[in-house]
């Protein structure tokens, strides 16, 4: 079978395509012939540091059940999704056969394109844990359960982003999100969001205190060194700033008291670390969301898809390293 491989650590020179051995599933795991491999940063990230042996790159991907290890409830022919697939673990999804833990292969229903199960793993089951990163018992979310609350998305164009604002819509909050210009203005809006800020035209805090008077419940924030001070001025008392990303080197820094004075909360997230009990909601509010269809992909729907063949995974690579907006993917 085609994979693309690597050994070293390095720019996207380094990955390569092979011709390899397909792994047959032992007791436990499903065999995933890939459709559509996704890319996000965390693929070429852990590339760059990559600490040597050879791997199969990206977490992501969807397709169909190709073979099956002694006692899994999945059937060959069965159309899933994969995350973490290759999170310490050689096989990642950039590969025609990639063998995961039954686990990590969810069920996607035949209204759901192989497009949207790749775009899922990392950007929507992140999303999900900072919907629900106030809560203190873990939870899948579903319709109403954020009736009521108001969400600031920092960074709405973003797949993240978007994921989050979609999810967030479907569980019933009223979702607001900054943006960077009227291009990304045009895809939040298009993925739900209710009310959108350009902070590079007006002034954030203003705009989201005359939106949100009474202050926003909960911040799904992408870049907490330039924001914290933002989110301490429109958050509600008692709020929390869920963070799942940054990439400044700088410490974070901030003054101490505006955050005392509402009992504000942070909560840091990494998809790969959580807790099993709430990496499983995740799995489930994320299901439940594709089974109803308010999880969606493309242009129409405020999440562009730029697309790559297998033999250019360098190329798809450098593009979500340079900020490609929307979704790249791998066609197998």
């Amino acid at each position: 079978m085609r994979a693309i491989v690597y050994s070293d650590a390095g720019g996207p020179e380094v990955l390569r395509l092979v011709d390899r051995q397909a792994r047959e599933p032992g007791p436990g795991e499903v065999r995933v012939r890939i459709a559509v491999s996704g890319v996000n940063p965390t693929d070429w990230k852990s590339r760059d540091s990559h600490g040597g042996g050879e791997q199969v790159p990206n977490q992501d991907g969807a397709g169909t059940v190709d073979a099956v290890g002694a006692g899994s409830a999945f059937e060959v022919g069965d159309r899933v999704w994969v995350w973490d697939a290759a999170y310490r673990r050689p096989d990642g999804t950039a590969q025609e056969l990639t063998v995961v833990p039954e686990r990590q292969a969810v069920l996607l229903p035949d209204s759901a394109s192989f497009d949207l199960g790749a775009s899922l793993g990392i950007p929507a089951l992140t999303a999900h844990l900072a919907l629900r990163a106030d809560q203190p018992v873990p939870l899948p979310l579903a319709p109403g359960e954020l009736e009521g609350r108001t969400v600031l998305v920092a960074g709405g164009a973003g797949a993240v982003g978007h994921a989050a604002i979609e999810l967030a819509v479907w569980a019933g909050a009223r979702v607001i999100t900054t943006v960077s210009s009227p291009e990304k203005a045009a895809l939040a809006r298009a993925a739900g969001a209710h009310d959108v800020v350009d902070y590079r035209a007006e002034d954030a805090e203003a705009a989201i205190t005359r939106l949100a008077p009474s202050g926003v419940d909960l911040v799904v924030e992408v870049n907490p060194n330039a924001n914290a001070e933002l989110d301490a001025a429109v958050l509600a008392p008692g709020g929390t700033i869920a963070v799942y990303a940054t990439d400044d080197p700088d410490p974070l820094a901030f003054q101490i008291r505006p955050f005392m004075a509402k009992n504000l909360r942070w909560r840091f997230l990494l998809t790969y670390t959580t807790p099993p009990a709430e990496k499983d909601a995740a799995v489930a509010g994320v299901r439940a969301a594709v089974e109803a269809g308010a999880l969606r992909v493309g242009a129409d729907a405020g999440l562009p898809i730029t697309r790559f063949p297998l033999e250019r995974t360098a190329e798809a690579h450098a593009a979500v390293a340079a900020g490609t907006v929307g979704k790249v993917l791998i066609d197998l």
